[in-house]
């Protein structure tokens, strides 16, 4: 992702409001269920889900807005000489952790004497590489069932992050000794990496499970039947059992997160009944016979009726 508003097609001064319209119809038209088989749509489908993320992060927002960090969420190096690094700000993440104010200072301090010979031989002492540190942005059922993605750090390289099954919103990864090379032979710094998961359009999640609203017709929670259930590794069949009433949780087994601990958690899927946007005559004589037969007590039980 180059530009997270140009992925969304909107400009670098829409407002919260018009990036979220944006995102909610590309989604509408680009979400997976939808586009079952159709790769460049789900690949579509996944950058309008990072670019939306990184806009609703009003920090990374801010610093991107102001030319500090890439899409990417990686710092942009400045275009500063070595002798301007010794007042460096914290903008400048792709250098050593810590509070280093020279060689000789080092040196001296450790070993006692002259500063100058604490120069002389620092400089030959091997020393750790920094760190380098990224955001990505994953889909949601990236996050569910693992990936792998590429970065870009700053000398153009390539790094292949592998993106862990059931991995979760803010954890950070490390890829040992993929940072900042080493001084006079010491080892390289590594990679972090911090997750952030895009929101999904139709699931969401509560721990290891996977939440889902399901909706389904009046005739479906009446009679019961069998219906296709979307889930992060596919569609199945769930059957609705007679006399369903809309809010009943329905259970898939282990089609959740994996739990890291040889687990997976469950799907579980909120029936909602739906009426249909034009009600038919037969719908409305059926229902005008049942409230002339005496209907049934809804609210029978219901913690808001007066006793």
């Amino acid at each position: 992702m180059q530009d997270p508003y140009a992925e969304l097609g909107v400009k670098s001064t829409a407002t919260d409001a018009e990036i979220k319209k944006a995102f909610r119809a590309l989604a509408k038209k680009l979400h997976p269920d939808i586009n079952v088989g159709d790769a460049a749509s789900q690949d579509r489908f996944k950058a309008i889900s990072a670019a939306y993320t990184f806009l609703t992060d009003k920090e990374k927002k801010r610093r991107f807005d102001a030319g500090e960090i890439d899409a990417s969420g990686a710092e942009k190096p400045d275009r500063s000489f070595y002798k301007d690094f010794s007042s460096n700000g914290p903008r400048h993440r792709y250098e050593p952790e810590g509070n280093f104010d020279g060689f000789g200072d080092i040196f001296s301090r450790a070993f006692g004497g002259d500063p100058r010979y604490g120069a002389r031989q620092g400089a030959n002492m091997p020393m750790r590489g920094g760190d380098l540190r990224f955001h990505l942005t994953i889909s949601f059922r990236d996050a569910i069932t693992g990936a792998k993605q590429q970065l870009t750090p700053p000398n153009g390289s390539k790094l292949e992050v592998s993106i862990p099954a059931g991995i979760k919103e803010g954890q950070t990864l490390r890829l040992a000794g993929r940072g900042q090379p080493g001084i006079n032979g010491g080892p390289a710094g590594d990679a972090l990496i911090e997750i952030s998961v895009a929101p999904d359009v139709i699931f969401t999640r509560d721990g290891d499970d996977i939440l889902l609203d399901l909706p389904i017709s009046i005739d479906e929670a009446v009679l019961g039947a069998s219906v296709e259930v979307p889930t992060v590794k596919g569609r199945v069949k769930l059957r609705i059992p007679a006399g369903s009433s809309s809010g009943r949780v329905m259970r898939i087994k282990e089609r959740g997160a994996p739990s890291g601990k040889g687990k997976i958690g469950d799907q579980l899927v909120t029936l909602k009944i739906v009426l249909p946007d034009e009600i038919s005559e037969s719908l409305v004589s059926a229902m005008e016979d049942l409230r002339t037969s005496g209907g049934y007590g809804a609210r029978d039980g219901w913690k808001g009726e007066s006793k």
